[in-house]
């Protein structure tokens, strides 16, 4: 076995709390060779900013969350010796373990890399191993209902008891809508379930389930059950769908639990949902996920009966679209690593990473999920969040512009400038692409997060500024937006974009729907305006937000900590008013993958936080004890569980 001489270098973290927290990093060289002439490159969701003062060593860069790090001048490092570098005033304070340096790499005097074994940050005097996966809810032996069904349904009035079938067998005889929803929960159950036979013909023991057109809405079902069959009732396609998901859910539970749950032989559920829009955010912009993972995960949105799947395909970080007219787009903004024009970021190492969607695959995802009954909504963020973009397309800045402005992430200049026209039509030559991608009727801007200091000091800017007369950012936002706006509804669109754009002046109501994200007072307030709201705070609905505030769990913290019992008893409409719930669409959780270092940590963030937001979108008679209850039997992502 050949041994490299860096294989025994190891790169660790330590956080000293306090009300001057100190950020320890530790180069170990338990290798075999010095040190020296090299410099230290690491990131994470944790921000160390340039106006953190550093002990030991010296800011050689710094982007966002990506930092290379100098040691003194002559340093040099021998075998069982380490570099200890103290940090303070962090940019963004550290508090669980998902925060720290995921990935380190030295960076030789020759500009080649080599990646280190880093160590999951700890807490000082604490041994506490960081938590991942999805934590596990056991079936009590008694549980509060006799059959398995998440999220619950309207009315649930079934009797009897028989061997749980070996799989269902439905026949789709209301014609194209039955046939559709048949063909759709075949390739569900094989996605979620492989192996199973979940969906089965008779002669291989399939449960005759027969599909039957009636009254139902455009989502709601009823199943009558009999000793020797079901029949699914419903108005169309996606009511036959959710009807067989319901009826999965039994059989899985039956079988998988024989003495807490039975499968009925007699009795009636009637269902339909509470909310028209139940959704959840996907960002693929910080973390890039394959085609076959979204795929899954829009499956599993189908499995809890959520209908939108909003899906965040640009960043700062990233860019993760195919446009034919800009390739550059996905030749520099899909992917980062050392060197290249965006950096190393939130623990991705020195190599070449991250990817794209071409459109054949979006294609491909897009109509997966119509038959899942699933509308998929891109967004495109600007005029914020452009970072990358703007690295690929460089033209759209104004060359006048002398100064810097920064995000909340840490990026400097990331917004396309309202007053540079040429950004009018580069927008909307990308969007008119994507529009034949996303058949979609609503098309999501973005819109948040615009610093409010941008532009100020692009005479562009400032020009547009003097002819709207106005001053500041948000007017010249929302100048941004309308144009933006009107291009869309040309196209048949509506335009979705998050709260912040109904500031200076705000978007037309008519047109545009706003999603909530700041706190639980927002969407009320928006609704009250006149806009069309989606209730998404981040106090309760942002899933990156960890589960409590110990350090050893995974996830983010700036919007507190999320439980799931907090996620499942929080109401979206607590003290509405009437003329305000009219303009209520729905709820919608959302993912962003800043702290998502590995798979297991999405598993454990993200489920089973999705189905209890689920069953608020569709649930009339939430009961969080049974909910608990039944949770354990519905899958997660990538099969990661706490207790692996």
């Amino acid at each position: 076995m050949v041994s490299e001489w860096y294989e025994g270098v190891t790169l660790s973290s330590e956080l000293f709390p306090g009300g001057e927290a100190i950020y320890r990093l530790t180069l170990a060289n338990r290798g075999t060779a010095m040190l020296s002439d090299f410099r230290l490159g690491f990131s994470g969701p944790g921000r160390i900013g340039l106006e953190s003062s550093v002990t030991n060593g010296s800011f050689v860069t710094q982007l966002s969350n990506f930092v290379e790090i100098a040691p003194p001048p002559g340093f040099t490092l021998p075998p069982g010796a380490d570099w200890v570098v103290d940090f303070d005033n962090l940019a963004h304070p550290i508090r669980h373990w998902t925060d720290g340096a995921t990935t380190g790499f030295l960076i030789l005097a020759d500009g080649s890399t080599r990646s280190l074994r880093t160590v999951p940050t700890t807490l000082y005097t604490m041994d506490t191993p960081p938590k991942r996966g999805t934590v596990r809810f056991p079936v009590p032996a008694q549980p509060p209902v006799p059959v398995s069904i998440i999220p619950w349904p309207l009315s649930v009035a079934v009797k009897g008891r028989r061997t749980a079938p070996s799989g269902l067998a439905p026949k789709g005889a209301g014609g194209t809508d039955a046939e559709a929803a048949v063909e759709g929960f075949e390739q569900l159950s094989s996605i979620l379930f492989p192996g199973e036979g979940l969906c089965r013909p008779e002669r291989e023991g399939g449960y005759p389930v027969e599909l039957v057109p009636g009254s139902g809405g455009k989502e709601g079902y009823a199943i009558d059950f009999a000793p020797d069959g079901a029949r699914v009732t419903a108005e169309t396609r996606t009511g036959f769908f959710y009807g067989l998901i319901t009826l999965g859910q039994m059989l899985r539970g039956a079988r998988g639990k024989l003495l807490e749950f039975s499968f009925p032989t007699a009795g009636r559920i009637e269902d339909a949902p509470s909310y028209g829009w139940r959704g959840c955010h996907l960002d693929v912009a910080r973390r890039f996920y394959s085609s076959a993972d979204v795929t899954r995960f829009v499956a599993l949105l189908a499995w809890n009966k959520l209908n939108v799947l909003h899906w965040h395909l640009s960043d700062d970080e990233a860019w993760r679209v195919e446009i034919d007219a800009y390739p550059e787009l996905t030749r520099k903004a899909a992917w980062n690593g050392y060197g290249l024009a965006v950096p190393p970021l939130l623990g991705s190492g020195p190599e070449r990473a991250g990817g794209y969607y071409a459109k054949a695959d979006i294609r491909r995802i897009v109509a997966v999920a119509e038959l899942f009954g699933v509308d998929v909504v891109p967004e495109i963020d600007v005029p914020g969040h452009c970072y990358a973009l703007l690295q690929a397309v460089p033209q759209l800045r104004d060359p006048g512009e002398n100064g810097l402005y920064f995000s909340v992430q840490g990026f400097p200049n990331n917004c396309l400038n309202p007053g540079v026209e040429a950004t009018y039509g580069v927008v909307e030559t990308i969007f008119g692409e994507m529009v034949d991608l996303f058949p979609s009727r609503y098309f999501h801007v973005g819109a948040d997060e615009v610093p409010h200091d941008a532009w100020e000091t692009s005479p562009a800017a400032r020009a547009l500024g003097a002819r709207l007369g106005s001053d500041g950012t948000a007017p010249l936002q929302a100048h941004f937006l309308q144009r933006v706006q009107a291009f869309l509804a040309e196209k048949g669109k509506i335009t979705g974009a998050w709260e912040e754009a109904s500031q200076g002046g705000g978007i037309d109501k008519a047109g545009s729907y706003l999603v909530g994200w700041k706190d639980t007072a927002i969407s009320q307030k928006l609704a009250g305006e006149g806009y069309d709201v989606v209730v998404a705070p981040a106090q309760a609905y942002y899933m990156d937000m960890a589960h409590s505030e110990e350090f050893a769990e995974s996830g983010a913290a700036w919007a507190g900590f999320s439980s799931l019992e907090n996620t499942y008893r929080f109401e979206p409409a607590a003290g509405w008013s009437e003329a305000e719930r009219a303009h209520l669409m729905g709820i919608q959780g959302c993912i962003w993958n800043e702290p998502m270092t590995d798979r297991a940590v999405f598993d454990r963030l993200v489920f089973p936080r999705l189905s209890a937001i689920a069953e608020t979108g569709w649930s009339a008679n939430r009961d969080f004890a049974r909910f608990t209850a039944l949770v354990g039997l519905m899958p997660n992502m990538y099969g990661n569980y706490e207790d692996n």
